[in-house]
């Protein structure tokens, strides 16, 4: 009988340690990594582009001094990128020549509808980047060519072509304004409809 009573405590005894030890296994706490690790901020970002005139194309660039968004993070660059929704104010256009950032602003923009801001997203899916960018009222697709250096310097390149945002009247009356500036060596005053477009971020970390 005794021996019967030993073997039933020493049952017990060992399935209550069992328990005991399953439960705190269970109370053990479990650790989440933080792996948001790129955020694009406006303050790193910069806005430039390059006109062209002459039947030479003579490049003529400039830039936006202000880009307007809300920072944007993400686990990879392109989390970071995708979806990034951004406004540019068409009076912080800059060429370092007030007369031609005048004649930009007056005659081309000014020939515009909703003249004050272009808006546009980013959109970076399947290492395949474009903005849609909304412009004289018009929304059209730029493709970009993104290059990544350092994991965190971001390059997007694209060629926009003005008539995609039913801009050649805009076009006309710049050239109007311009004529014999833009003319070359032929006599030929010519603006061309193409603009590149360079955008350039840093990635900061998070």
């Amino acid at each position: 009988m005794k021996r019967i009573k030993l073997l039933s405590f020493l049952a017990i005894f060992t399935l209550v340690l069992t328990s005991c030890k399953e439960e705190k296994k269970e109370a053990e706490p479990t650790t989440v990594e933080n792996t948001v690790n790129y955020v694009v901020k406006p303050a790193a970002t910069s806005v430039k582009w390059t006109a062209y005139k002459t039947t030479e194309k003579v490049p003529v660039g400039g830039e936006f001094a202000t880009l307007n968004f809300d920072e944007k993070s993400g686990a990879t660059p392109q989390e970071a990128l995708n979806d990034l929704e951004f406004s540019i104010p068409i009076s912080s256009l800059f060429t370092k020549d007030d007369s031609r950032d005048e004649k930009l602003k007056a005659s081309f923009f000014g020939a515009m509808l909703n003249t004050e801001l272009l808006k546009g997203k980013i959109i970076y899916l399947d290492d395949k980047a474009k903005a849609q960018i909304t412009m004289n009222g018009v929304t059209a697709d730029l493709p970009l060519k993104i290059s990544i250096t350092d994991e965190r310097r971001v390059s997007l390149k694209g060629t926009m072509n003005l008539k995609d945002w039913n801009a050649l009247d805009a076009l006309a009356s710049l050239n109007k304004v311009c004529y014999e500036l833009h003319k070359g060596a032929d006599g030929v005053s010519k603006t061309w409809e193409d603009v590149a477009i360079e955008v350039n971020t840093y990635l900061r970390e998070n």
